[in-house]
């Protein structure tokens, strides 16, 4: 069932999406001793990977289902993701943004079509705003990373990947909402030959490795994090695919995401956002689990508050 979702989602979405390039740096892979292959979401449509997931969830709504449109909550890549899809599979999309979400990120809410609702900056106001919309217009809610669809469309990323670099040992993706990862081990473990999926999250918003310890869905007290596309925590319907699928989850400080967000500005000329390069100070953290192995890196968003740079 798995496998023809995701081979269906390839095909379908592949219109409305990039195929995005896969880079390598030879000073990153002498400085690891592996050879490294990042797959640059960055460069992708609304500047990540949501578009992916998103795009995949609305193309399954009935057209009564698209007339009436599609809410969310978000304050930042799937609010501009979904508003993006809408506006290309001729939906409406109602978007759900704390008071708090940066400009930038409303601007370009606003600019895909998307019709930006402010609430209170928590969760509990967010989902509530988003239910009274449901009521109110009859849109179907779409989750950024809790929904079979979404999760599905995210997936495509490492399949692409595994169709280029079939021999892979490792794909490394960062973990907020669980969305991608759980797509990226659903995708692996169809695909990949022998490859394993690992994690990677800050310490200071770890709840996805406190939950697979535990066997359940952790919280976090704080999020004090730069990497702010990852504060979002695990759903029930992108945990135990985590849980089945994924080998480990590595967890690294705010000093290492910064040295790796610097290292990939720096040497591969691409921007990425913190969330992004939580992955490679993953792998730069545990040189050795990787040295001498062949190891994908899903650069997952480039979505960056240029006045809010860490450098």
């Amino acid at each position: 069932m798995e496998v023809e979702a995701l081979k269906n989602c390839q095909k379908e979405i592949a219109p409305y999406i990039h195929r995005t390039p896969i880079l390598t740096s030879e000073t990153i892979n002498r400085m690891l001793g592996a050879d490294v292959y990042f797959k640059c979401e960055n460069f992708q449509k609304g500047g990540a990977y949501k578009i992916r997931g998103a795009t995949n969830a609305v193309l399954q709504l009935s057209d009564a289902q698209k007339e009436r449109g599609v809410v969310t909550h978000s304050s930042g890549n799937f609010a501009q993701a979904l508003s993006l899809a809408a506006q290309s599979l001729g939906s409406k999309a109602f978007i759900v943004m704390p008071s708090t979400a940066p400009q930038v990120k409303k601007d370009a809410v606003a600019e895909y079509g998307g019709e930006i609702i402010e609430c209170e900056p928590n969760l509990r106001a967010r989902e509530a705003a988003a239910q009274s919309i449901e009521l109110d217009t009859g849109a179907t809610f779409i989750h950024p990373s809790n929904d079979q669809n979404v999760i599905i469309g995210q997936g495509t990323a490492a399949l692409e990947m595994l169709e280029e670099l079939p021999d892979l040992e490792f794909i490394i993706a960062p973990v907020g909402g669980g969305g991608l990862i759980a797509g990226t081990s659903l995708a692996v473990h169809y695909f990949g030959k022998g490859c394993k999926v690992v994690g990677a999250e800050p310490y200071e918003v770890d709840d996805a490795y406190r939950s697979l310890l535990s066997g359940k869905i952790e919280t976090n007290e704080t999020v004090n994090t730069i990497a702010d596309g990852l504060m979002t925590q695990l759903g029930d319907q992108s945990f135990p695919i985590i849980q089945q699928y994924v080998d480990s989850i590595i967890r690294v400080t705010e000093n290492d995401i910064i040295t790796a967000m610097r290292l990939i500005w720096e040497r591969m000329k691409i921007i990425v956002e913190p969330s992004s390069a939580v992955a490679l100070a993953a792998v730069l953290s545990d040189k050795e689990r990787f040295a001498g192995k062949k190891v994908g890196i899903i650069i997952s968003g480039g979505n960056v508050d240029l006045k809010k740079l860490p450098f």
